[in-house]
C-alpha cells in the first residue's frame, strides 16, 4: 500500500514492489507522473530516514527552471 512522505516541502506517494524494489511519485512536483525508483536486493526494508534521504537525492539533481533532471 502507497504511503505518503513529506521532504523539504514536498511531497511523495511511496509504493514498495516486490522486495527491495521502491517507487516514488511525486505528487507535488511540477511534472505530473514524475519520481524515480530503485532497487536495494537483499536489503532489509527501508526506513523513513532512508527514504528522506533517497528524495533529498533526487530534489537536488531537479533542475528549478524544468523541474526535471537535467544532463
Amino acid at each position: 500500500m502507497p504511503f505518503r512522505v513529506e521532504c523539504d516541502g514536498e511531497v511523495f506517494m511511496v509504493s514498495c514492489g516486490a522486495p527491495g524494489n521502491y517507487s516514488y511519485a511525486w505528487t507535488s512536483g511540477p511534472n505530473a507522473q514524475y519520481g524515480f525508483s530503485l532497487a536495494a536486493h537483499n536489503s532489509p526494508p527501508l526506513e523513513m530516514a532512508d527514504h528522506l534521504a533517497n528524495i533529498r537525492n533526487f530534489l537536488e539533481q531537479i533542475d528549478p527552471e524544468t523541474g526535471y533532471i537535467e544532463d
